[in-house]
């Protein structure tokens, strides 16, 4: 039987804060939608009740890392599939990265199987751009601004 680490602990935080004082937090989960007709029964249910704590567990972990890095107790970022770039200040020389276009990636479904090349290459730029706009506003200010995407084609 196979699972993935986060069964246990969705965004790997837990041997990291125990060992460490800098904690790079890079978050690709998705969001839980709302289900405004809720399913009646229990093997869906059951399934919805995993997902809620799934969800809150995560919002959990979120709350401690963004707390200790504001109480002064870690230093580090925390960058999410659903960021916003701006938020990020962002740093000179960020990569351009539309909202829409960003959003638009964060609502791929996660699967265990093969994707197209083109949504692989744009999430990877994605992820690529984030990070460096977490990473150049609180980790390492003075890191030179990045020169282009790893992939042609930006966010798409």
């Amino acid at each position: 039987m196979l699972a993935d680490g986060g069964v246990y602990d969705n965004l790997g935080l837990e041997t990291a804060w125990k060992r460490y004082t800098t904690i790079l937090v890079s978050d690709g989960g998705g969001k839980m939608a709302p289900q405004p007709k809720p399913k009646h029964d229990w093997a869906r249910q059951a399934y919805r009740v995993l997902g809620v704590i799934d969800t809150q567990v995560r919002n959990l972990r979120k709350r401690q890392v963004v707390s200790g890095y504001l109480n002064g107790d870690r230093d580090g970022t925390y960058w999410g599939i659903r960021s916003h770039i701006g938020d990020y200040g962002p740093p000179a020389g960020s990569l351009p990265c539309p909202d829409e276009s960003a959003l638009r990636l964060a609502k791929t479904a996660t699967r265990l199987k093969q994707m197209d090349d083109t949504l692989q290459e744009q999430l990877v730029n994605w992820g690529y751009a984030i990070c460096d706009a977490g990473m150049r506003r609180w980790v390492e200010p003075a890191a030179p601004a990045p020169t282009g995407f790893p992939y042609a084609g930006g966010l798409g």
